[in-house]
Formats: structure tokens, C-alpha cells, sequence
């Protein structure tokens, strides 16, 4: 059997699932099998185009079953987002790791693929069968799927140098009366507010720098459905990413605080007594405004970092790749 993985997280999947044992009834002697890492996908919705270029990777390698891993989001004719779609007849199938939802990938992957390879093995399999998920809750746990895949926690990588520039601006502002002023004379909603200005303006500088915002490739309803979806997902990797990354940014200044600022000289400085409460207040104040001067005024650090959290550049790295394939 040929196990093909697209690159990124269903080739992390898919290498530890090269164990797996044959088949009911299979030739425990005759069973093998033989792992690849390559992007086989060509767009989200073209079903019947992976199951070809798979049977095209088992025929090239000699394989009797091929299954392919991918993190793709499959959609059939009728709109209906799969799980996994099969070709008995071709001896082929392919499996969207999205439609397993955000948890335990790795063991649903692996419960999937045995029984699709069971599927695959019956005589009196049909020629062809798509899995669709099933409810109104297909979309969400499709787009849930895709956005753990994305792997939002490790866009801090691509944001080294603003998180650097972000401390270094918090750490000069904590200790400027000036700024302890203005934080404390804004009320718990003018807070929130900037708080919620400053991942908001940090989330559109990185689509705007990065190019992430994906755009339909003609006026079809599969293409912008598609592009929904990207930028949907793209959308929820950065809020999720920016906002740990502002969370950090909060418990390194306020340990700043409480370590280089007294409560009673803060107090001094404002004309009334001060309290602890003052500088988790002032914490709070500065960690919004470090954050838009600090991610502003630096570039992204790495784009790689940013690519992995964007399917849409994903995929066009994909189609660069194949079309390089054909050339040779």
C-alpha cells in the first residue's frame, strides 16, 4: 500500500501511520507499506483529479492500494464538505484531515485510514464512494479543523522581531509618569476598547503585508465559497495567534512593573494613594499600545511562519510546485 501526504501536518500524520496492519484476510508476508510526502492536491473541491494523480503515484511505485492524507478541505458535487472520498476500481482514496475536527487528529486519521483500506478490500465494493459529514455542523467542524492546522500558536515565530520591538516599547513606557496618567484615567470600556484596536489593527497589518487575503480564481460559486473558507480560517489563526502573542506581551510587562515599580511612588506621581491594582491597570494600557508601535514599526520576521497560517499561500505553494513537476 502507497501512503502520499500532502507537506505540513498530513505528513506528520501520515509518517506514523506507516505501521499500520493488513487488512481481514490479507497475506500478512505480502503487506507493506510505503510512505511519500508530496503535495497531491491541486484545489479543495477537485475530488476526482486527486483520486487520478493518486492512482498515478500507485502505478509509477508499483502499488496494489493508495491512500492519500491531505489537509484540504473536500467538498462533493453538491456542496457537501467529506470526510473521504473512494475508488475501489482505481484501487485509490483520499482522506481530509479538516473533517476530523481539531482533536485527537491522529488517532481518527488512523481509524480512518484502516477502514478505508477495508473499503477498498471488499470484492463487492461500489465503483465509487464519497463520505460526506453529516448535520448543519459540517462547515464548523471542517473550519475548526483547518484552523488547529494552521497552528496558530507558532505564528509567534513570524512575529519575533515586533514582540521584540513590543517589550522594548513596554518596557520604556512603564516607567514614564506620563503614561501612568493616561492609564489610569481611562475608564474599563476605553481599556477594552484598545485592546481590542490593537489586535484588530495587528491582524489587518499582517494580511496587508503578508498578502494573505485570498481572492476567488473566476466568479463561480465553488471559488468564492472556497475563498470563504480561506479567509475565514486565515481570519481565526490570527485572532487566536495575536492574542496569545498579547497575552505574553501582558505577563512579561506586568512582571516589569511589579518588579521595577513601587505602588506608593506611582501614587506620588498621580496625586492619590496608589495600589497593585494601578499597575495592572497601567500593564494593561501599555501592552495595547506596545503592541501597535512594536508590530508597526518592524517586519515580519518570517514568512514561512506566516504562510503556515494561511492555507491560501499554502496552496499556491502547492500549484507552484506541481506546475514545476510538469515542466520536468
Amino acid at each position: 500500500m502507497g501512503l502520499v501526504a500532502d507537506p505540513a501536518s498530513p505528513t506528520v500524520v501520515a509518517r506514523r501511520m506507516t505501521d499500520l496492519a493488513p487488512p481481514v484476510g490479507a497475506d500478512p508476508d505480502g503487506w507493506s507499506i510505503e510512505f511519500v510526502s508530496e503535495p497531491f492536491t491541486l484545489g479543495s473541491e477537485d475530488v476526482d483529479t486527486a483520486l487520478e494523480r493518486l492512482r498515478t503515484h500507485a502505478e509509477d511505485h508499483g502499488w496494489d492500494l493508495v491512500i492519500g492524507v491531505t489537509e484540504l478541505p473536500l467538498r462533493d458535487d453538491d456542496g457537501r464538505y467529506l470526510l473521504a472520498a473512494i475508488d475501489p476500481r482505481r484501487q485509490s482514496a483520499v482522506l481530509s484531515l479538516p473533517a476530523l475536527g481539531g482533536f485527537r487528529v491522529q488517532a481518527r486519521a488512523r481509524h480512518a485510514v484502516r477502514g478505508l483500506v477495508g473499503g477498498m478490500a471488499e470484492p463487492d465494493s461500489p465503483e465509487e464512494q464519497r463520505l460526506p459529514l453529516p448535520g448543519l455542523s459540517a462547515r464548523g467542524r471542517v473550519l475548526l479543523g483547518m484552523v488547529i492546522a494552521n497552528r496558530p500558536w507558532m505564528l509567534a515565530a513570524g512575529l519575533k522581531s515586533a514582540l521584540v520591538a513590543a517589550l522594548a516599547t513596554g518596557a520604556v513606557a512603564t516607567i514614564e509618569p506620563t503614561v501612568w496618567s493616561l492609564a489610569v484615567s481611562l475608564s474599563g470600556w476605553r481599556l477594552a476598547a484598545a485592546t481590542i484596536a490593537s489586535i484588530a489593527i495587528v491582524i489587518a497589518w499582517i494580511v496587508i503585508d503578508g498578502r494573505l487575503w485570498d481572492r476567488p480564481d473566476d466568479n463561480s460559486r465553488e471559488a468564492r465559497e472556497r475563498s470563504r473558507l480561506y479567509n475565514t480560517s486565515t481570519l481565526l489563526t490570527l485572532i487566536v495567534g495575536v492574542v496569545i502573542c498579547y497575552l505574553a506581551l501582558y505577563v512579561v510587562n506586568l512582571a516589569w512593573a511589579l518588579f521595577v515599580l513601587d505602588p506608593a511612588v506611582m501614587g506620588d506621581a498621580l496625586g492619590r494613594q496608589g495600589s497593585v491594582g494601578d499597575l495592572f491597570v497601567l500593564t494593561w494600557f501599555v501592552a495595547s499600545a506596545a503592541t501597535i508601535g512594536g508590530a508597526l514599526g518592524t517586519g515580519l520576521e518570517s514568512d514561512d511562519a506566516i504562510r503556515a497560517a494561511t492555507y491560501s499561500k499554502r496552496e499556491e505553494d502547492r500549484r507552484a510546485r506541481l506546475a514545476e513537476e510538469r515542466q520536468v
